[in-house]
């Protein structure tokens, strides 16, 4: 693995830390609000002596994923947004000034040359 690996685990461990704190912190105060503190991850059904099929974690987990989902989305859209109108306004600034004038093409610099060269010449006599 080498270098990338080790790079790939630190990205992993601080960006799972980022979604728990934004589940912690973001998320569950609006299940709660919401949903009055509903927590379906408990919710089981017995198919056998002490055996258990868990579907409730399965629904919970469905749920903070659309959540965090939707919240990555818009967090998202609005940076792609900031992005567009910084791009805008850059393009408006571009508008704004005018292209320098083009350079004299080589006929131009020769004549301009040759004209100098006259005057120098009338001046002498």
């Amino acid at each position: 693995k080498g270098k990338e690996g080790d790079e790939g685990d630190i990205i992993d461990k601080y960006f799972n830390a980022i979604i728990k704190s934004l589940d912690a912190d973001n998320i569950n105060p609006i299940k709660g609000i919401i949903g009055g503190e509903v927590d379906v991850s408990e919710l089981k059904v017995e198919i056998g002596k002490e055996t258990f099929i868990h579907y409730g974690k399965c629904i919970q987990a469905i749920i903070n994923f659309i959540i965090i989902a939707f919240y990555v989305f818009r967090m998202i859209k609005a940076i792609n947004k900031v992005k567009d109108l910084t791009e805008k306004k850059k393009k408006e600034e571009e508008a704004a000034t005018p292209p320098p004038p083009p350079a004299p093409d080589e006929k131009e610099v020769l004549l301009t040359q040759i004209r100098d060269l006259l005057k120098a010449q009338n001046e002498k006599k």
